[in-house]
């Protein structure tokens, strides 16, 4: 993803200050002292062990970070970046999917889930399909896709992100999240609408990794001014006044 970000970057016509690697940044080193001079945004693309450290010395040094690391962003530690953010005059991106057609599918699914909670037949579940690398399971995106199914079907008020065993059935109140790892898909999302005679099944997947790197730079272009968390959905989606 680093690759693809500074390819993209140059492409667009912007100047690449900066590239770290693992081994140009354990814990953080390689963003200290005059390394991020002259630098307007970071995009951080790493593993859930080192994006902490990464994202906070940005921010403390007042660089914007667009971060598409997942599995490390619990709800205290980005609301403590969102201040620290804030108070440096920065802005902050943290999302675990930039694909545009993502954010399109996630007001697509919460538009379902929200007619299909009407009435009773309807059941939900999620599905996401990633190559065999992918270390968090499920994806970040799928998690995103249930607290959205969650908030607008009242049938469901809890998560379970392991298949059944067996003879244990999928209680009524249960959102069933499925994940599959194999091979070297980049990334399949499908959240299907079931009654008894009928299905629906709503489909976003990805075919190159290089969307995720525009996703971020798009990001990284329209924080502008902003200052501290920023949803990306309202950045990219709804224009410069969301």
């Amino acid at each position: 993803m680093g690759r693809l970000v500074a390819e993209e970057a140059r492409e667009r016509g912007h100047r690449v200050a900066l590239e770290l690697g693992s081994r140009d940044n354990s814990a953080g080193a390689g963003l200290a002292g005059a390394a991020l001079d002259g630098v307007d945004v970071a995009l951080e693309f790493t593993t859930p062990e080192a994006a902490p450290a990464n994202v906070e010395r940005c921010l403390e040094r007042g660089v914007s970070v667009v971060c598409g690391t997942t599995g490390w962003a619990d709800g205290a530690r980005a609301a403590r970046l969102a201040e620290l953010a804030e108070r440096r005059g920065a802005g902050l991106v943290i999302a675990p999917n930039f694909a545009l057609g993502v954010l399109l599918f996630r007001r697509l699914v919460r538009r379902a889930a929200e007619l299909a909670g009407r009435d009773e037949l309807f059941d939900l579940w999620i599905e996401e399909t990633h190559h065999r690398g992918k270390r968090d399971a499920p994806s970040g995106t799928a998690l995103a896709l249930a607290e959205d199914v969650l908030a607008h079907l009242p049938q469901k008020q809890v998560l379970r992100t392991t298949a059944p065993d067996a003879g244990t059935a999928l209680r009524p109140e249960e959102l069933a999240v499925v994940s599959v790892r194999g091979g070297s898909e980049p990334g399949l999302h499908r959240v299907v609408v079931d009654a008894p005679d009928e299905t629906i099944e709503l489909v976003h997947r990805v075919r190159s990794r290089r969307v995720f790197a525009l996703g971020a730079l798009r990001a990284a272009e329209a924080l502008g001014s902003r200052t501290g968390l920023v949803e990306l959905e309202r950045l990219l989606l709804d224009g410069p006044g969301a």
